[in-house]
């Protein structure tokens, strides 16, 4: 399982590198200052998460079965988060309206939230 966490782990972190640079170098010119902010946000959260991947997949404290519920939280999060965000600011370059769609981001916020959470509860209950 550590394997996988940390591999997603670099492969979260390798794709917002790569979509960071798209969004700076090539999204400014076909969309709007405010849809660009927008989707460094999403790049931003995803680097986050890659970050925290990484660090999940290193640590021994926690147990295989705790770790998993964590990473699919986080992995589940990002994909709705991030890449819904993605979508709803390149909306104006697609004929599809991915504002339809947008209630998924808060979704993605929530789970979020909910691996970072499960991370403080087993963390605290392991190290307190």
């Amino acid at each position: 399982m550590n394997r996988t966490i940390f591999g997603t782990g670099i492969f979260f972190g390798a794709l917002a590198v790569i979509l960071g640079a798209f969004g700076a170098h090539g999204l400014e010119k076909v969309v709007d200052a405010d849809a660009v902010n927008t989707f460094e946000t999403g790049v931003r959260y995803q680097m986050y998460h890659a970050i925290f991947l990484l660090i999940l997949g290193s640590m021994t404290q926690l147990k295989a079965a705790q770790k998993k519920a964590i990473y699919y939280c986080i992995v589940l999060g990002v994909f709705l988060f991030s890449f819904s965000i993605y979508f709803l600011a390149t909306n104006s370059l697609t004929a599809f309206d991915f504002k339809s769609i947008g209630f998924i981001t808060p979704i993605g916020g929530l789970l979020l939230i909910s691996g970072w959470c499960m991370l403080g509860y087993r963390s605290i209950k392991y190290f307190v």
